[in-house]
């Protein structure tokens, strides 16, 4: 069973994932929350093990609650919900660990695969959300000296040993640890110890994130 903790200050759209969330015996709602406050609260007292998390919301947005979330409660996957236009929350909601995307008007099937995804520990980017993140990630990079920003990635993923590389292109095709012990041949200790270590070496702080960094160094 997969417990649940809906994030969002509109009660209408709390009652309409509700609803759809009731079709899939597998998934259990624990609780919600109207804001990144409440939800803080909410986590003393149980810890769900995925929270959908509005980004645009009064006290306390997502990002900042994604990131608190994050630094204390590194296990729990979270998946922002987005609506198409809210670019600077996405990038934001990416640097503080967010576990994957999904569209505010997505269809049933798509938000039940995205929680199950990540629980699984898998990555989850809606294409039309990961393809705009690649391009104004791009944007961004030719406006504040791309190539300068290029050579220092690049930098970075040079001091990945081969090891660690070949599990990094893994993770950012979306394979759980499991499924890179699969491939690799290595115990799931050993993989969760390399993940760590390309996380210190790159400055990143989620699988979601090494997916958007490796995807940039593809571009040039």
């Amino acid at each position: 069973m997969i417990n649940i903790l809906l994030v969002d200050d509109q009660e209408i759209v709390r009652e309409g994932i509700k609803m759809i969330l009731s079709l899939d015996e597998e998934i259990n709602i624990i609780g919600e929350a109207e804001n990144g406050r409440e939800l803080m609260s909410f986590l003393e007292k149980q810890i769900p093990d995925v929270i959908l998390m509005d980004v645009r919301m009064p006290v306390m947005d997502g990002v900042e609650a994604t990131k608190l979330v994050k630094e204390q409660y590194k296990d729990v996957k979270v998946i922002i919900l987005t609506t198409f236009t809210e670019d600077e929350y996405i990038f934001k909601g990416i640097k503080n660990g967010a576990d994957g995307y999904i569209l505010k008007d997505a269809g049933s099937e798509d938000i039940i695969k995205a929680i199950k995804t990540a629980y699984n520990g898998n990555i989850l980017l809606n294409p039309e959300v990961a393809a705009k993140i690649v391009k104004a990630y791009k944007s961004i990079s030719t406006e504040k000296q791309n190539l300068d920003k290029y050579k220092t990635q690049k930098y970075k993923l040079d001091l990945l040993t081969k090891r660690e590389m070949d599990v990094a292109k893994l993770v950012a095709e979306g394979k759980s640890n499991k499924d890179i012990c699969k491939v690799l041949f290595l115990s799931e200790g050993t993989v969760k110890n390399y993940v760590t270590k390309i996380f210190e070496k790159l400055q990143l702080n989620s699988r979601t994130e090494l997916a958007v960094f490796i995807s940039q160094i593809q571009l040039y």
